[in-house]
């Protein structure tokens, strides 16, 4: 890491070797080419991620929640009170949250840590802390230049830790009260759309509280426009201390070759900024799900990321990236574990068509797929 945190060297993309080898691969399992649709290329993705084909499944996947308070929700931007924040941190700890309980269901481990709650959290999880609560950014900066960078130092060191202790696959979750609001700030800032075009319902706000949001969005998205260039400035004015870390962790990732499984609009938001930090490092994602936040989708097409899934979530936590993770998990099984057509003795169209131009016998042909062949790029251009 260079003394300036913000700064990161040049990603090194997926194997194209190994995405060329699984596409290979594909063709020759006993099934008609394309016929498992987007699990193809999502095997293809992560054989290219690892470096290897057939690829393996992934044995550690690890969730981080990242915790903050945002000064914005003092201001009727959220259906729940800020103090909401300190109570699910302790909930996650004590296993009783979401994304606990689908971590389980998907074989995953969660942390969380504390950047900016605005109480008193373990020592466990608050060796990372920069604050409490960043700021209110319609009317002063989320953090000052010295949190920013803190905190996405914090980022890095995170998932550096994470990696070096064996996560061979990560998810990035979110928690704070009044959190879509500054990611949905920073998402219309960088994708250049109007504040009513982006802003959601958050965590269920009436309408007058929308009108709210939409307002303190506004005011945000005018001081952010002097420093929308400015990764590092526009994360101090109207980011926060979790969404700098987020956007380091995510960055880092890439830059360790170690895919990511997105969640919501919080961690899209993030992961627009790592994107404008580290040019490439998309090409290590996958979109676990679409939110109803209307900036989530706003998010996935100006990264260009195509979700797995589409279920109405808006939670956070990871939760929407730890239902996704057994697809993706399922599509990595197809690749490695499936026989070729040499292997099981099946014979292939082309093998069956009789050339003297009798009908092929129909109790051995396996057809050619009538949908097209899956797509050579990984699931997540950037």
């Amino acid at each position: 890491m260079t003394d300036d945190p913000s700064r990161f060297d040049s990603i090194t993309p997926p194997d194209a070797g190994i995405r060329a080898e699984a596409q290979a691969r594909q063709r020759l399992l006993t099934k008609p080419e394309g016929s498992l649709g987007r699990l193809e290329e999502l095997a293809i993705w992560a054989a290219a991620c690892q470096g290897q084909c057939p690829p393996r499944a992934f044995a550690r996947p690890r969730v981080v929640v990242f915790a903050g308070d945002h000064g914005i929700a003092a201001h009727g931007v959220s259906a729940y009170p800020p103090e909401v924040t300190v109570q699910m941190v302790a909930n996650i700890l004590a296993g009783g949250a979401a994304v606990n309980a689908l971590a389980a269901t998907a074989g995953a481990s969660v942390r969380v840590v504390d950047l900016a709650v605005n109480g008193e959290s373990p020592e466990s999880v608050s060796g990372h802390k920069i604050r409490r609560s960043s700021g209110s950014i319609d009317r002063e900066d989320a953090l000052t230049d010295e949190e920013t960078l803190r905190a996405i130092a914090a980022g890095r060191a995170i998932a550096d830790d994470e990696i070096d202790s064996g996560a061979d696959l990560l998810v990035a979750g979110d928690m704070g009260i009044g959190n879509t609001t500054p990611a949905t700030v920073l998402v219309a800032s960088l994708a250049g759309v109007e504040p009513v075009a982006a802003v959601g319902r958050g965590t269920g706000v009436d309408d007058a509280g929308w009108i709210r949001k939409t307002a303190a969005i506004r005011d945000a998205m005018w001081r952010a426009r002097p420093v929308v260039r400015d990764t590092t400035a526009l994360l101090r004015t109207v980011g926060g201390a979790d969404l700098a870390a987020m956007a380091g962790f995510l960055a880092q990732a890439a830059l360790r070759r170690t895919p990511v499984v997105l969640d919501g609009l919080v961690v899209t938001a993030a992961a627009v900024v790592a994107e404008e930090l580290a040019s490439g490092a998309a090409q290590w994602w996958v979109a676990g799900h679409r939110s109803t936040e209307p900036a989530h989708t706003i998010a996935l097409e100006h990264l260009r990321l195509r979700p797995l899934l589409e279920l109405d979530m808006r939670l956070g936590e990871g939760s929407g990236a730890l239902a996704a993770l057994p697809v993706l998990q399922g599509a990595v099984a197809t690749l490695a574990e499936m026989a070729t057509f040499a292997e099981a003795g099946v014979s292939t169209a082309a093998e069956d068509t009789d050339t003297s131009g009798a009908s092929p016998e129909p109790d051995h042909a396996v057809p050619s797929s009538a949908e097209p062949a899956a797509s050579n790029a990984e699931p997540a251009a950037g």
